[in-house]
């Protein structure tokens, strides 16, 4: 008769509390909700500026919730985080931010750490940023200055901000006051058209500027300035101020007397910006026959204007910079002159933009092209540049002070406007 144990019932033995060990550590080392208490900050950079956040998590009962106090262009607000989920190390949770009387739903997934929650921020289908929020109280002890170690690079819609040797500010600040109305000098006028929309299939609005001293016997240069993707005709005339830029620098005589056209870049029958602005990018794109077959001929139709490129300018922030981009250089019989303030990810690889650098380089007369120091979305300004060098299309790559903001815009149109039209 066997009394002792076999080798291989000794293996299993030590296999089973192996397992049995390491699960125990596995369970104990797991985040669980009450990890999570306490107050967590983050950046953010997002399309509307640099957010700063500050998350508190509670657990009342076993169940955790959220709140979020956040911060952006000196403007607050707060939210009750909702669908608050900890499973593991994975935290999920919805935060819902109003826009123009319209709730959107932006959806975080993180995996926690003790210090550090390495978020993904999904807003709509439109963008998706990458950030790390950490824990208020005693710094982590890893990638800090008191490790030795360098801070890591602020990451924003999954890429890392990182400047090169090209990426600096070519031109200077503009002068004091140069947003500011002047009450000794004479001004443009603001109106609002309406035309015809074959393409949309009904009437539509733009915002026109005429300049100081229009007259129905000159001919006038037109620049289209488009707006962002939660902006619409009125954006630049409400956060801009780009009719007190013109009237300015038209009587300092450093731009010429040109009409502006502000489009409601949203080609379609409801182009508000209301309900799921991130779900308009068809829209977005659909702007583009609209623009050309509806838009422009309205405007020649209606004001005194050149009809040839020369004559025409393209140009846009975020979203509306994007569309410049792609519309303008897929159209150089049609625009000479094409600004990208700030381009969004609807901005199309360079090879796409430019697959024909000679073409490009015989008809434009400027391409501009730029974006803030601090704004996550300066990567495709920076890709576009990088390939524009290599391919020796003339162009200016302009790198400005700051984020995702109108600050930077009104300097941009503020050096733009003084370029184009010569």
């Amino acid at each position: 008769m066997r009394t002792g144990i076999t080798q291989t019932k000794i293996l299993m033995i030590k296999i089973t509390l192996l397992f049995l060990f390491g699960l125990i550590a596995l369970v104990t080392n797991a985040a669980g909700p009450a990890d999570m208490a306490g107050q967590w900050k983050a950046e953010i950079d997002t399309q509307i500026g640099l957010q700063k956040y500050l998350f508190t998590f509670s657990v009342e009962g076993g169940k955790l919730t959220g709140k979020a106090a956040a911060e952006v262009n000196d403007r607050k607000r707060e939210a009750d985080l909702q669908e608050t989920r900890l499973e593991g190390e994975t935290l999920t949770f919805v935060e819902v931010v109003n826009i123009q009387d319209n709730d959107v739903r932006i959806q975080y997934t993180g995996k926690v750490g003790t210090n550090e929650i390495a978020f993904t921020r999904q807003v709509g289908d439109f963008a998706t940023e990458e950030f790390k929020a950490t824990r208020v109280g005693p710094p982590a002890l890893t990638n800090s200055p008191a490790a030795g170690l360098p801070p890591e690079p602020r990451a924003a819609f999954g890429r890392l901000i990182v400047l090169g040797p090209d990426d600096k500010c070519i031109y200077a600040n503009p002068p004091d006051g140069f947003d500011v109305v002047r009450a000794d000098i004479p001004h443009g006028t603001l109106e609002m058209m309406t035309y015809e929309s074959k393409t949309v299939g009904n009437p539509r609005k733009a915002l026109v500027y005429t300049p100081p001293g229009y007259a129905a016997d000159s001919k006038y240069p037109v620049l289209y300035l488009l707006h962002g993707i939660g902006g619409d005709e009125e954006e630049w005339h409400q956060h801009g101020n780009p009719e007190v830029i013109l009237d300015n620098l038209i009587a300092d005589k450093k731009a010429v007397p040109m009409i502006v056209v502000f489009p409601n870049g949203r080609a379609r029958p409801n182009d508000r910006a209301a309900g799921d602005i991130f779900g308009a990018a068809p829209a977005f794109a659909n702007f583009e026959q609209d623009l050309l077959q509806d838009l422009i001929p309205a405007v020649q139709a209606k004001y005194s204007v050149n009809t040839n490129r020369e004559d025409r300018a393209l140009a846009g922030l975020s979203m509306g910079g994007g569309q410049s981009l792609n519309f303008g250089l897929a159209h150089l019989d049609t625009f000479a002159w094409i600004g990208g303030f700030s381009c969004a990810p609807n901005t199309k690889p360079p090879e796409e933009l430019v697959p024909d650098p000679a073409k490009a380089t015989a008809l434009l007369k400027l391409l501009w092209i730029s974006g803030g120091d601090k704004d996550g979305l300066i990567n495709f300004g920076q890709r576009t540049h990088a390939y524009l060098k290599n391919v020796n299309v003339p162009h200016i790559w302009q790198v400005d002070h700051g984020t995702h903001e109108f600050p930077v815009w009104k300097r941009d149109l503020y050096q733009f406007s003084q370029l184009i039209f010569r």
